[in-house]
């Protein structure tokens, strides 16, 4: 297997990834940005206050976008699968 290859894939997997975990991660990142605004206006400090609304608009969003997540995963790995017989050993 070429240096190239190896780079190939793992820029490949690094994409996928990131683009697999940038919706879930971008609105927990809103939801908590949004909540840390409301804290510092009302100056109230409670902990569960941040945790909460976090658990529920992820999972809310792994709902959402768990089959379009799902099928871009599938599709990388097939693609990995169907480039198996290609690497020269």
């Amino acid at each position: 297997m070429s240096e190239s290859m190896v780079l190939d894939v793992g820029t490949q997997a690094m994409k996928t990834a990131l683009f697999i975990a940038g919706p879930v991660l971008g609105l927990g990142l809103i939801v908590g940005v949004v909540i840390s605004i409301f804290q510092a206006v009302t100056q109230i400090q409670e902990m569960t206050l941040t945790f909460i609304p976090k658990i529920v608009i992820v999972a809310v969003a792994v709902f959402i976008f768990g089959p379009w997540m799902m099928r871009i995963m599938t599709e990388f790995t097939t693609r990995m699968f169907e480039s198996l017989p290609y690497i020269p050993r």
